[in-house]
C-alpha cells in the first residue's frame, strides 16, 4: 500500500502532532510520503523523526500542482490523504485529473478555522469548504466532529473517525520544575500550585475565560499560579491588558512557544483547555500522560475520555465560574489531582494511543480502496437502497431500519445504504446512512440508477386501507427500479389489505416482476398467493424490528426521571392509535383505571407515532379516574424498547409496541384494529382482546387477571417464541445479502 500525505506544513500544536505521529508509525507498516507546501519547522522536525518528508514550494500555486501531480503518478500511490485548506484544494485537483481517491482529516471545525481574519475566512475558508465538498471520504479525530459533519450533509457512510493518539511507553527525558521556570523565565517560587494552559493565543482558544477562571481561583488560593504556553503575537497585548485589569498580572505568565511541550507537563499541577471548539486536542492526552489533574471545556471528543467528577472536570465554554470552581477545588486538595490524574492516564492508555491510531487508519485505507474497486467495477455508489415509512417520527418503522442496518453491518460492516425519507437529515444522522427525500423523484431515480439493491419493505407498504397514493407510490417505486435494471426485493412486509380491483391487479403485476419477496406473518403470504403473484422466490420471515437492541438500563432511568415515571409501582403499558371514530377512548381509560386498582400499578401512556398518538393518548388520560403517566418525548427506538422492558404488562394497539413487549418478552395483551395485529398475536401464541372497535370490558378485565397471575410463565413463553422470531428476522437479512452477492 502506497499512501502520500499532503499538508501545507505551517501547522503547529494537536494537528502537527497528528500528522507527525500517524505518519511515522504509519511508515512502520506500509510505504508513505510526507509533503509539505512550505519550508519550516514542521518539515524539519518531520525529517529529525525519519519521515520520507519532501517539501514542494515554488511559489506559484500552479507549479505547485504540477510538481505534486508528477510526484503522484510516479509515485503510484494508490491514496491521497490531505490535512488543511490548501492540501485539500491540491488534492481535489489531482483527484479530478488522476481518478485517485482522496480522504482527508478534519482537525477542526472548518467554519471557524479564519475567525480571526475576514479576508481569509472568505478566501482560504471559501476555498476549504468547497474543496471538502469534493472530496468524498472524511476523517474526524473524534465521534463529536462526525457528527457535525454529518449534520452539514457530508455522507455518513464516508466519514471516518480516528481518535488522536500518544505513546505512552516512550522515554521522556525528565524536566525539573525549577529547570523550565529558568529556561523560559518564569517568576513564580516553586511550590506555587501551578495550573496551566497550552494552546496557540487564537480567540478559539478562548484564553480570556481562562484569565476570568484565574481571577477566581487567586480570591480563594493566593499559593496558585497561571501559565499561558503558545504562540501569537497579535493577541497576546489584549490579554496582558484583560490579565492587568481582572488585578491577576503578577499571577499569570505568558511563555510564548514552548519547544517541547512534555516539559510543559511535567512542571505544572493541574491541566486546563478552554477553547469554543475542538477536536479531539493532543494536550490532554499529553497532559494525560503526565497523569495531570485536568479540567477542560466540553468540546470535540473530550467526553469520550474524560468522565466530569471522576477522571476530570468538563465545562460548557465560556463558563468561567463552573471552571473556576473546579480549579479551585483541585488546586487546593492535591490527593484529588493525584487520583484523578492517575484515572485519567489510566483510560487514556486504554484507548488513545499510537498503536490504536495507527491501526485504525491502516483499517480505513482498506475500506477505501476496497469501496473504489466495486465503484470501478458497477459505477455504483451504494449496495442497498431502502424505502419503507421511514421519516415520520414513527417509533416502529424506525425500529425496522435500524436493526435492518444494524443487521446486515454486522454481516458486512462496509456496505452502504442510502434511504428514502421523509426527513432525510433525521434518518442521516440517526442512522449513519445517506438519505434524500422520498417524494423527490428525480433524486430518487438517480439514486436507484447507483444502487446495487433495492429493498422496499418493513412495515404494510403494499395495502390501500389507509390510502390509495401510498399503494400506487410504493409500487410506482419498485417499477422504476427495475426499469433502471435494479434488483428489486420486497422487505419484510405485511401485505394488505388491498380492497380496491385494480390496486390488487397493479400491486399483482408489479410484485410479480420482482427478484424476492419476504413476508412478516403467514397471513401476508395467504393474501400474496391469492393475488396470483408466484415468479418470485417467497418466504414468511418475521418482523426485523425483532432484532433491536435496547438502550442500557442508565438511559432508560434517565428518560424515566425526565417523564415522572415512577419507580416504586409496577408499570403497565398502553400503545394507542387513532382509529375510526376512536369510539374506544372510554373503554381503554376504564381499563386503565383497571390496572391501576387491581395491580396497583401505574399506567402509562406510550406513544409510538408523534403527534397523533399522544393526542388520543392525552384524551385517555383525561377520561381515568387514576393518575397514570406518560412518556411525551420522542426517544430513539432503543430508549423505547429498554423502557418496555421495565413493564410488567402491555395492552398495545400498535404493532410493534407488541413487537417491542415479545422481544423483551413482556406479557401483552393485544388490540386488534387491522389483520397484521391479529397475525403478529397467534404468531407469538399470546392473548387477543379482540377488536378495538367491540371492546368487551368484563372479557379483557378477566383476561389481564389472567395475564398478570401467569406473568412469569408467559414471559418464560415469549421467550421461546422469541428465539424462533429471530431466526426468521435473519433471514430477510441472508435473503437481501444473497441477492446482493449474486450481482453480477
Amino acid at each position: 500500500m502506497k499512501i502520500i500525505h499532503l499538508i501545507g506544513g505551517g501547522d503547529e500544536g494537536g494537528a502537527k502532532s497528528h500528522v507527525l505521529q500517524l505518519v511515522k508509525a504509519l511508515g512502520e507498516h506500509i510505504d508513505v510520503t510526507l509533503i509539505s507546501f512550505r519550508k519550516g519547522r514542521f518539515h524539519d522536525d518531520a525529517v529529525a523523526m525519519g519521515i520520507d518528508a519532501r517539501v514542494i514550494h515554488s511559489g506559484n500555486i500552479i507549479s505547485d500542482v504540477k510538481e505534486t501531480l508528477r510526484l503522484v503518478r510516479e509515485g503510484g500511490y494508490e491514496i491521497i490523504h490531505s490535512h488543511g485548506a490548501k492540501a485539500n484544494m491540491i488534492g481535489t485537483i489531482i483527484k479530478r485529473l488522476t481518478g485517485i481517491p482522496v480522504v482527508t482529516t478534519v482537525h477542526s471545525d472548518y467554519r471557524l478555522d479564519y475567525m480571526h481574519s475576514f479576508l481569509k475566512r472568505f478566501s482560504f475558508g471559501v476555498i476549504n469548504m468547497i474543496s471538502l465538498r469534493k472530496i468524498n471520504y472524511h476523517i474526524s479525530v473524534s465521534n463529536n466532529f462526525k457528527e457535525m459533519l454529518m449534520s452539514r450533509g457530508f455522507n455518513p457512510q464516508r466519514i471516518f473517525t480516528v481518535y488522536n493518539g500518544i505513546p505512552f511507553n516512550n522515554v521522556i527525558p525528565p524536566c525539573s520544575r525549577k529547570e523550565f521556570f529558568e529556561q523560559y523565565h518564569i517568576p513564580f517560587p516553586l511550590d506555587s500550585v501551578v495550573i496551566g494552559i497550552m494552546a496557540r493565543l487564537h480567540p478559539v482558544k478562548d484564553h480570556e475565560t481562562f484569565l476570568n477562571a484565574a481571577a477566581m481561583v487567586v480570591k480563594g488560593n493566593p499559593k496558585a499560579r497561571f501559565i499561558i504556553g503558545g504562540p501569537g503575537d497579535e493577541l497576546l497585548p489584549h490579554l496582558e491588558e484583560h490579565a492587568k485589569k481582572l488585578g491577576i498580572r503578577d499571577y499569570v505568565c505568558f511563555t510564548g512557544m514552548i519547544d517541547k511541550p512534555f516539559d510543559f507537563f511535567q512542571s505544572i499541577d493541574i491541566n486546563t483547555l478552554t477553547s469554543i471548539s475542538e477536536s479531539f486536542p493532543y494536550v490532554i492526552l499529553e497532559g494525560a500522560r503526565f497523569s495531570r489533574a485536568t479540567v477542560s471545556t466540553h468540546v470535540g471528543g473530550l467526553g469520550d475520555l474524560i468522565e466530569s467528577g471522576k477522571n476530570g472536570y468538563l465545562v460548557k465554554p465560556r463558563d468561567w465560574k463552573k471552571l473556576g470552581e473546579h480549579l479551585l477545588k483541585l488546586s487546593l486538595d492535591e490527593e484529588k489531582r493525584n487520583a484523578m490524574g492517575q484515572a485519567l492516564r489510566q483510560k487514556a492508555e486504554q484507548l488513545f494511543s499510537l498503536d490504536n491510531m495507527r491501526r485504525t487508519q491502516l483499517e480505513i485505507y482498506d475500506s477505501i480502496l476496497a469501496a473504489e474497486k466495486r465503484f470501478k467495477k458497477d459505477g455504483k455508489l451504494y449496495d442497498m437502497a431502502l424505502l419503507g415509512y421511514y421519516g415520520y417520527k414513527n417509533s416502529g418503522d424506525e425500529a425496522i431500519l435500524k436493526a435492518t442496518i444494524k443487521a446486515m453491518r454486522d454481516m458486512n460492516r462496509d456496505l452502504t445504504f442510502v434511504v428514502l425519507s421523509k426527513t432525510p437529515k433525521e434518518t442521516m444522522m440517526q442512522n449513519g446512512v445517506d438519505s434524500i427525500n422520498r417524494f423527490n423523484l428525480f433524486k430518487a431515480v438517480r439514486m436507484l440508477k447507483k444502487s446495487r439493491l433495492f429493498l422496499a419493505g418493513g412495515g404494510s407498504l403494499i395495502q390501500d386501507n389507509t390510502s390509495t397514493r401510498s399503494i400506487i407510490y410504493y409500487l410506482l417505486m419498485l417499477k422504476i427500479a427495475k426499469k433502471c435494471g435494479v434488483k428489486a426485493m420486497l422487505f419484510a412486509n405485511g401485505i394488505g389489505p388491498i380492497n380496491r380491483k385494480v390496486n390488487r391487479n397493479m400491486a399483482a403485476k408489479v410484485l410479480n416482476t420482482l427478484d424476492a419477496i419476504t413476508l412478516r406473518d403467514p397471513v401476508s403470504f395467504d393474501e400474496i398467493k391469492r393475488m396470483g403473484i408466484s415468479k418470485p422466490e417467497i418466504y414468511v420471515t418475521s418482523d426485523p424490528a425483532i432484532l433491536l437492541e435496547p438502550a442500557g438500563n442508565s438511559e432508560v432511568l434517565e428518560m424515566m426521571e425526565r417523564e415522572g415515571i415512577p419507580l416504586d409501582k409496577p408499570l403497565i403499558g398502553f400503545s394507542v392509535r387513532k382509529w375510526g371514530d376512536s369510539g374506544f377512548v372510554d373503554g381503554i381509560a376504564q381499563i386503565a383505571d383497571y390496572c391501576a386498582e387491581h395491580f396497583n400499578a401505574c399506567p402509562v401512556m406510550l406513544p409510538m407515532q408523534h403527534p397523533s398518538d399522544c393526542t388520543i393518548c392525552d384524551q385517555i388520560i383525561q377520561k381515568m379516574k387514576q393518575p397514570a403517566a406518560m412518556i411525551r418525548g420522542i426517544y430513539s427506538p432503543e430508549l423505547i424498547l429498554g423502557f418496555t422492558g421495565r413493564l410488567s404488562l402491555l395492552v398495545g394497539m400498535r404493532l410493534h409496541s407488541l413487537v417491542y413487549a415479545s422481544n423483551r418478552c413482556v406479557p401483552l395483551l393485544g388490540l386488534v384494529y387491522e389483520p397484521k395485529v391479529e397475525a403478529f398475536i397467534n404468531e407469538i401464541g399470546q392473548v387477543s382482546g379482540g377488536k378495538v372497535d367491540q371492546m368487551d370490558y368484563c372479557r379483557i378485565c378477566s383476561q389481564l387477571d389472567d395475564i398478570w397471575q401467569n406473568r412469569e410463565q408467559i414471559s418464560t413463553d415469549l421467550r421461546k417464541s422469541n428465539e424462533r422470531l429471530v431466526l426468521l428476522a435473519r433471514s430477510n437479512i441472508n435473503t437481501a445479502l444473497h441477492l446482493l452477492e449474486n450481482i453480477k
